[in-house]
């Protein structure tokens, strides 16, 4: 019995200390550097981790690639991936069926636009 309880607690202890949250729900006052943003650090880590899924070669959503720096580019300079991803109005809501991107990878996507869409 006592060895039942003991594994009981365990369990319930590891459990329930497992979550996942983004680290700016956890530490709301880290500041967000958008000094120097580049497309090969900061830029194509955001497009991996929440566009390329649907907007590679080999999903081709809407027509929309964005592997590569020329890719993204396109949408870079007609407005449509600042506009896609801050919810403007007359633009298609990014990412679909998701969150929206943090405020810091939004700024971060729109300093790098801001300072020429660099491939750097």
């Amino acid at each position: 019995m006592y060895r039942l309880l003991v594994f009981s607690l365990l369990l319930c202890f590891t459990t329930l200390g497992c979550y996942y949250d983004s680290e700016e729900d956890l530490y709301p006052n880290v500041t967000c550097d958008t000094t120097n943003v580049k497309y090969s650090v900061d830029v194509k880590a955001i497009i991996n981790n929440n566009c390329i899924g649907c907007h590679s070669a080999a999903a081709n959503q809407g027509g929309i690639q964005l592997e590569n720096h020329a890719d993204v580019l396109k949408y870079a300079t007609n407005g449509k991936l600042i506009g896609s991803i801050k919810h403007t109005s007359s633009y298609v809501a990014m990412p679909i069926g998701a969150s929206k991107l943090s405020d810091c990878n939004i700024a971060k996507m729109e300093a790098w636009v801001n300072a020429g869409s660099l491939n750097n």
